[in-house]
């Protein structure tokens, strides 16, 4: 009889010499039985949950073959440890007429098969959930419970015993500074492919293939993969966010999201590396920029409006003649598309680019927030508000003087239950004058403060951040910051044929004006600021975003 032998180790037994050690025992066994050895198939460090494996293919093959009658192995865990694969292979020989013999089991029938697989199957379980209750007790401990991320170093300690202690990390302080700047890039407007790109012009490997790539940076924002992604960077361990599981078409693992509520979380402030300013910023710029999974099934592909402008003003110029969208027909040019695609509109006047982008600038610098027209515009508004204040404080003065007369008819019934009074007879009534009482409290403590006034002097600054804006455009480190922030003062620029050329009229969101105008100072501009002469006037007077955002401010139109 011809026989074919099979051995395997894996995580159980991680020794290169099991292998011979296996294949000397089926040697030995075959001798006694008089068989010939035909051939011998091993997997090294492989596991026995899949049948994707190189040895046992071949043995597959060759068995389908008839190279064989027999297949020897030590046990049938060796073959398969996973019950729908150990019955497949099971039928597979039968269907060959390769008969299975194990040194441990013997012959092997279909009983073997549903009883050692089911067993072997639970093994594999158990292993699994001992292993988890491991990385969890290592993780509630502060401890790492997965593998190395970038950014850090394994830390090698042993124990009284002489046994390695697992899980500890520090920081690497040169990579922890590509992570910093990583996170700044990003957070100042750039891509992670324009990130990746840089980071790898400079020399600076990444993490495993030691070439950075975008993905590698941004990864899956809802299962925490990515560098931009890594709550390690701000001192939390973040474990049992994914499981991974075999596709059994392929032996591969699939990564599947865990339900928030079985995630285990704990905070290691001594691996931090990004501050939580930096980290808050990204994750703003991500909800902006992300595809979120929840955002599916809205029938429009969510990343069709996160694609980043070519030029300053992409998707802002408007025919004025059709309401079409103006786009580049030449090389320099800007024409009305619905009369080059669709024949529908009649203005077919083009405006060099450049032109358009010089006028818009100096519109922006000169003529919105005019000073005359802004301080009318503070006139007006102060007026509003001072109606509006008025209105709610007379509401406000109204529940003010209902206190005392509550408090006064609380004190009355009081005493009328110590003049003797059944309290049964005014229980009713103290309830609600309580009740009243907490109500109107409730109201005056959540009412909000009157929202300051707008300073005139807003219109300067106003236009000195339009001059930094124009001049960080020059920029190359500065330049996708200041286009984004020049395009929120901008609804849009309609271009209307009059007389041969195109009128520009360009329409600004006031609030958005207003509110770049306030802006705060951060912390590079502050020590410049502190010498400026009107300081606390301007601080004492800065527009809040939420009063300016919700004031419904009507868009501002000129013609340049």
């Amino acid at each position: 009889m011809k026989v074919a032998l099979y051995a395997r180790y894996s995580s159980d037994n991680q020794r290169d010499a099991s292998i011979e050690d296996q294949l000397r025992a089926c040697r030995s066994y075959a001798d006694t039985q008089g068989w010939t050895i035909v051939d011998s198939y091993s997997d090294r460090a492989i596991s026995g949950a899949s049948l994707i494996r190189p040895g046992i293919q071949d043995l597959i093959a060759d068995a389908n073959a008839g190279r064989f009658q027999i297949l020897l192995t030590e046990a049938m865990d060796r073959l398969s440890r996973d019950q729908e694969d150990i019955a497949g292979l099971f039928k597979r020989m039968s269907f060959g007429g390769v008969k299975i013999v194990t040194l441990s089991e013997g012959v092997i029938n279909h009983l073997h098969i549903g009883l050692t697989g089911t067993m072997n199957a639970l093994y594999l379980r158990e292993l699994a959930n001992k292993t988890r209750r491991g990385l969890r007790g290592r993780v509630e401990q502060g401890k790492s419970g997965g593998g190395l991320s970038y950014g850090y170093d394994v830390v090698k300690q042993r124990d009284i015993h002489g046994e390695a202690i697992c899980g500890e990390r520090s920081i690497n302080h040169d990579q922890a500074q590509i992570v910093r700047r990583i996170f700044q890039a990003y957070a100042d407007g750039k891509s992670p492919k324009a990130i990746a790109l840089s980071l790898n012009a400079a020399g600076h490997r990444g993490p495993l293939s030691g070439v950075w790539s975008p993905s590698t940076i941004n990864g899956n924002r809802e299962r925490g993969t990515g560098i931009l992604n890594n709550e390690l960077y701000i001192g939390r361990l973040t474990w049992n966010r994914l499981r991974y599981i075999k596709d059994p078409s392929t032996g591969k693992r699939v990564s599947r999201l865990n339900p928030e509520s079985e995630w285990t979380l704990h905070d290691v402030p001594d691996l931090r590396i990004i501050e939580q300013d930096l980290w808050d910023a990204v994750k703003a710029r991500q909800s902006k920029t992300t595809w979120s999974q929840k955002s599916r099934g809205s029938g429009t592909h969510p990343l069709n409006g996160l694609r980043r402008p070519t030029h300053l003003l992409t998707g802002l110029i408007k025919c004025g003649c059709c309401g079409g969208g103006f786009s580049m027909i030449s090389q320099n040019h800007l024409g009305c598309s619905t009369a080059r695609n669709k024949g529908t509109c009649d203005n077919r006047l083009t405006i060099r680019r450049d032109v358009l982008e010089k006028s818009v600038l100096n519109g922006l610098r000169t003529q919105m927030m005019d000073p005359g027209l802004f301080h009318e515009f503070c006139e007006e508004f102060t007026r509003e508000v001072n109606r509006l204040r008025m209105e709610k404080g007379a509401d406000l003065a109204t529940l003010r003087s209902e206190l005392p007369r509550i408090e006064r008819e609380l004190d009355k019934a009081i005493q009328a239950i110590l003049d003797g009074v059944p309290g049964s007879r005014l229980k009713d009534r103290i309830g609600q004058l309580e009740a009243r009482k907490a109500e109107i409290e409730a109201r005056l403590v959540d009412a909000p403060p009157p929202p300051p006034l707008l300073h005139p002097n807003m219109a300067r600054l106003y236009r000195e951040r339009i001059e930094t804006l124009h001049a960080h455009l020059q920029d190359p480190v500065q330049a996708t910051q200041a286009v984004e922030a020049i395009r929120t003062l901008i609804t849009r620029i309609k271009l209307i044929p009059e007389d041969g050329i195109l009128a520009i009229w360009l329409e600004g969101d006031l609030a958005a004006m207003l509110g770049f105008a306030s802006h705060k100072r951060n912390a590079a501009n502050q020590k410049r600021a502190a010498s400026h002469p009107d300081r606390d006037v301007l601080d004492a007077f800065m527009v809040q975003d939420t009063m300016v955002a919700g004031a419904g401010f009507e868009p501002v139109t000129f013609r340049l």
